[in-house]
């Protein structure tokens, strides 16, 4: 496949070091990859607005028909390359010097390296950190704190997976044939670039996970992506891996449509299930029966969300690959014991619900919880992993994907929405896309459910426990109320220097306006360099 002709622009600042990432050659191939697939993207993108439409109209997902014969085939994926046989506590992060040291570091098997939802996709933030993957794959990261503390890798580290953004997000700073690149591309792009070939030497390869698909379509078009990059590299088909992560509503009806478009190139699902929680309000936004209670009552023992559980773990198994679980999103807290311990012991609780379940290993955003963890799968999980325990059991419908979950809204839950999301993006804007609050390390899908929630309480004018209306005005005064807390807390001098009067702004819009943006860091994008 010979690449089509273009022409691109680099518009971010480069310095020296920016320049050993952004090289001529490495620029080509981030050019093909736009010029092959950015024409397909873009229809897919168009789809998913159709679809959403049909939605908005009353024809809810189901199974696809057209797809019956693959569901019912038995066909099975890839065999799974060695180091990646064995996935029980996987730890995930952005992709700073640091960060990157202490997640390979960590004593979990995988670290899953970020550029999508923990990073906030300054040029300064994607460049670096491609520049400190680059160094992590031939072990010569080294960081040294403002304090003198040394960093540096161990001698048994994490296997590396990196996860680009998704489909929907552009990277503005890479400009191809006059249009932006893909932020899918770009990040793929390059860490293949510089990395793959190296990867395959050390006796590993250029393994990824794949954000926010919403339908095997798009798993299709990053399977062509592999193809057409494995080509150009001249590696053998099937060098690279992916995982899936299942975090659309959409998503869960196509499980094994997903898994056969990618069965060459296949490394599993996992359960993404903050953003999977975003969708399922996204996509039926429009609808009074969809209504979600306290972000707080929304548990992964609610009906829908245990049968998404149940059905990833079979449908990965009975294809013979991996069925990951999914994020604890807690941070050790040091100066109190008795809340620590609160801390740790729903930590255990998930893991313990996650292993019996039959997953093959679990998510982490902390150091301080891989031996939780660990202890856990250890002693329910004897194998490298669970595979071969079919749940031929489970039997999930529509209706059990479908099934909205009953609770009760409060001035409480409402509020802490707001006040958990003015406090991330904030940060966000201000270069941070992993914040710690309120002892949870919080990522981007924190305020997309965050904000979802409060928009869908406006639109069908929920009312509250108390008996109230979370209308437009209800929210705006608790958004005002919420930042003045804040800036009180910050101080006068600190408050100025941060970015939390654009926050409310960009929150205040997407919460109470009559549209609902698709993605917050689509819209937020626009005001970071």
């Amino acid at each position: 496949m010979s690449p089509k002709m273009s022409t691109f622009e680099i518009r971010g600042p480069m310095n020296e070091q920016f320049a050993t990432i952004l090289t001529a050659e490495a620029n080509a191939f981030l050019a093909a990859l736009e010029a092959e697939f950015g024409a397909r993207r873009r229809e897919l993108l168009a789809h998913r607005a159709v679809r959403q439409k049909e939605i908005d109209s009353g024809k809810f997902p189901d199974f696809l028909r057209e797809t019956a014969a693959i569901r019912a085939g038995e066909w099975k994926v890839a065999p799974i390359p060695e180091d990646l046989q064995d996935r029980r506590v996987e730890i995930t992060g952005p992709v700073d010097r640091k960060m990157i040291i202490n997640a390979l570091n960590s004593g979990a098997n995988v670290f899953m390296a970020d550029l999508e939802d923990s990073n906030s996709p300054t040029w300064r933030n994607n460049i670096e950190g491609q520049w400190n993957l680059r160094d992590a794959v031939r072990k010569t990261v080294r960081y040294q704190s403002p304090e003198g503390k040394q960093y540096e890798l161990a001698g048994k580290i994490a296997t590396l997976l990196v996860r680009p953004r998704g489909w929907h997000l552009v990277e503005k700073h890479f400009l191809v044939n006059d249009e932006p690149i893909s932020g899918s591309l770009f990040d793929f792009g390059l860490f293949f670039f510089h990395n793959a070939k190296e990867q395959v030497a050390r006796g590993t390869g250029p393994y990824f996970y794949l954000p926010k698909l919403e339908s095997h379509l798009e798993a299709r078009l990053w399977n062509d992506v592999f193809v057409f990059a494995q080509d150009y590299a001249g590696l053998p088909q099937g060098t690279i891996r992916a995982t899936v992560l299942i975090e659309t509503i959409l998503g869960a009806f196509e499980m094994d449509e997903i898994l056969y478009e990618l069965r060459h190139h296949s490394a599993g699902l996992n359960c993404g299930r903050w953003d999977y929680i975003f969708s399922f309000i996204k996509k039926f936004r429009n609808h009074p029966r969809f209504v979600l209670p306290n972000r707080a009552l929304v548990t992964m023992e609610r009906h829908f969300l245990n049968a998404y559980v149940q059905l990833l773990i079979q449908t990965c198994h009975r294809r013979g690959i991996h069925a990951m679980g999914g994020m604890a999103a807690q941070i050790p807290i040091k100066n109190d014991p008795a809340a620590n311990e609160a801390a740790l012991g729903k930590v255990r609780a998930d893991k313990l619900r996650e292993v019996k379940a039959g997953h093959d290993g679990t998510w982490v955003a902390h150091p301080g919880l891989v031996p939780i963890a660990k202890e856990i799968f250890d002693e329910h999980m004897k194998t490298p992993n669970q595979i071969s325990i079919p749940r031929k059991d489970v039997s999930v419908t529509a209706a059990d994907l479908l099934a909205v979950p009953d609770g009760e809204i409060t001035e409480e839950g409402l509020r802490w929405n707001i006040d958990v999301g003015l406090r991330y993006l904030a940060a966000w804007l201000d270069g941070l896309g992993c914040v710690p609050i309120y002892n949870l390390m919080e990522d981007a899908a924190t305020a997309e459910i965050c904000r979802a929630q409060v928009w869908q309480w406006v639109k069908h004018r929920a009312k509250l426990k108390d008996g109230r209306v979370a209308d437009a005005a209800f929210v705006t005064r608790a958004i005002g109320e919420q930042t003045e807390r804040i800036a009180a807390e910050l101080g006068p001098q600190e408050f100025a220097k941060t970015r939390f009067s654009l926050g409310r702004e960009l929150f205040e819009r997407m919460m109470t306006s009559e549209d609902f943006a698709e993605f917050l860091t689509l819209v937020a994008y626009e005001y970071i360099d």
